[in-house]
């Protein structure tokens, strides 16, 4: 299994580790309720290094990039960030990303376990003046989330953060450490991701200097385990779970991202076709009784309800219990006629149908 940069650090935090997306990785440190609730009320730190970063250069970056991705790359001005998406030439989801414009070059994050994947198909698309670099194991990657978050790093930057907006970005020190400092994140809290060159004592250093600087607030580590829970609250996808190389971007509710009339692209054909036949969609469920839904779980309407499949209506893609609500939640796929909002589910939990309803996204609040 490949490590990041702060592998040893959280060994001796005791974190209990995990194999993730070929690295081992901490799932939690304390307990994944305690850890999600401190992010919630205060401020923690998540080792997300194990994501990819790839650096397009050239005169035909933006180009590339508005074929390449769904999102409309001609929006983006030096500085601010974008959510997209790749797909493959039959309009099925690749990857989801995020594009940062730099002043000369745009910066790809993509999820660690399709960072081979998604390079080999970036490169090759490459026409005219465009340059791939895959930046991944050179670089180190630190979020810290929570509305203790901006006072934290307050302490520690050179620059004024306050100024950086949602989906924004700036160029900066962290404790003497040149940084890219963007106001992004995976938790629906107010929050910063901190990307800086992945040298293990910058690494150590960085650590240290953001849980000084957080101790005031009882900054805390927090695991894998707490950022599925964390991202499940705010409905956003996780690549492998909820959106995969059999969903396409209409189905999985991006829509948003995904600019049609910005001219061709690779898959929008496919992605036009698929709008105009849409069989099921992604929702977002709250279960109605004590009962906790799991990936892979089977949906059936209420029993009032016509469905195909003997009455199989869907599929769990991500379930949990919310430390937030207090219940269990979900997402899943289901037939376009059981999605509207307060339709009536049953979640077969282990043999036992428990009731659950479709519910608008997100769970809780976003603050950021």
């Amino acid at each position: 299994m490949k490590k990041t940069p702060f592998n040893e650090i959280h060994r001796k935090l005791g974190a209990k580790l995990v194999e993730f997306a070929g690295f081992e990785m901490p799932i939690q440190y304390t307990s994944i309720v305690n850890e999600h609730r401190k992010v919630r009320e205060s401020v923690g730190v998540f080792d997300v290094s194990h994501m990819g970063e790839f650096f397009v250069h050239g005169k035909d970056a933006e180009s590339f990039l508005q074929r390449n991705t769904l999102n409309d790359v001609t929006k983006l001005t030096p500085g601010r960030a974008q959510y997209t998406a790749l797909v493959n030439e039959n309009g099925l989801l690749l990857d989801d990303l995020i594009v940062y414009k730099l002043d000369s070059a745009y910066m790809i994050v993509a999820n660690a376990s399709n960072i081979e994947k998604d390079f080999k198909a970036f490169s090759s698309r490459i026409t005219g003046d465009v340059k791939l670099e895959n930046a991944s194991d050179a670089t180190a990657l630190l979020s810290i989330q929570g509305p203790s978050a901006p006072e934290t790093l307050r302490r520690l930057a050179d620059i004024d953060l306050s100024a950086i907006q949602y989906y924004h970005f700036a160029e900066g020190k962290i404790d003497g450490i040149d940084a890219i400092i963007s106001r992004t994140g995976y938790t629906g809290e107010v929050g910063f991701e901190v990307f800086f060159g992945a040298k293990n004592e910058d690494c150590e250093k960085m650590w240290d200097a953001i849980f000084d600087a957080g101790k005031d607030f009882g900054i805390t580590p927090i695991g894998l385990g707490a950022r599925d829970t964390l991202r499940l609250e705010m409905g956003y996808c996780l690549y492998g779970n909820d959106i995969d190389e059999t969903t396409n971007p209409i189905e999985a509710g991006l829509g948003w991202i995904t600019k049609i009339d910005k001219g061709d692209f690779t898959g929008r054909d496919a992605i036009v076709s698929a709008k105009q036949n849409i069989t099921r969609k992604l929702v977002g469920f709250r279960m109605d009784e004590s009962a906790i839904p799991r990936h892979g779980y089977e949906i059936y309407p209420a029993p009032s309800g016509q469905s195909s499949e003997s009455g199989k209506t869907g599929v769990v893609t991500s379930g949990t219990f919310s430390p937030s609500l207090e219940i269990g939640i979900g997402m899943g796929y289901v037939e376009a006629s059981h999605a509207a909002a307060d339709s009536e589910l049953l979640i077969d939990i282990r043999g036992k149908k428990a009731r659950a309803h479709v519910v608008k996204l997100p769970f809780v609040a976003k603050k950021n």
